[in-house]
C-alpha cells in the first residue's frame, strides 16, 4: 500500500472554492472546470475541490467535516498567519492557543472545512 497523496474536498461552488484556495495557497490550479479544481502542492500532495452536487458516487449530504493541517516552523509564524487570515476575513473557529502538541489555530474555508495551522512544541 502506498501513502495517500490526494485529498478531495466536496464543495458547494468549486469555482468560488478554487478562488479561495488560490489566495490561500498562492498557487494556480493545474485543472479547473465548473465542477472540479485540482491543485498540486510543493510536497506533491494533490488537493481536489469537487462539486458535492456532481461527485460520483453521490456523497452523503453533510459536508464541511474535513480538516487540512499546515505545519509551520515556529509559534510566531502561527500568529502571523492567523493575523493575515483574520484580516482577509476567514472565519476563525479557534484563536491561537497552546495545546499539548504545540501552538495552533483553526480557520474555516467557504464550505466549513477546517484549516489548522500549527507549530510543534519545542523539544
Amino acid at each position: 500500500m502506498t501513502d495517500p497523496n490526494f485529498v478531495l474536498l466536496y464543495v458547494d461552488r468549486p469555482e468560488a472554492s478554487a478562488d479561495f484556495y488560490v489566495g490561500l495557497l498562492e498557487k494556480t490550479p493545474v485543472e479547473r472546470s465548473p465542477t472540479f479544481a485540482l491543485f498540486v502542492l510543493a510536497s506533491g500532495v494533490k488537493l481536489g475541490l469537487w462539486s458535492r452536487h456532481t461527485v460520483e458516487p453521490a456523497a452523503p449530504p453533510a459536508f464541511g467535516g474535513a480538516e487540512l493541517a499546515f505545519q509551520v516552523d515556529d509559534y510566531a509564524r502561527v500568529d502571523a498567519i492567523h493575523a493575515d487570515w483574520a484580516a482577509r476575513g476567514l472565519p476563525i473557529a479557534q484563536a491561537p492557543t497552546d495545546l499539548d502538541f504545540g501552538r495552533t489555530f483553526v480557520a474555516l474555508d467557504p464550505d466549513g472545512h477546517r484549516l489548522r495551522v500549527y507549530s510543534r512544541a519545542p523539544e
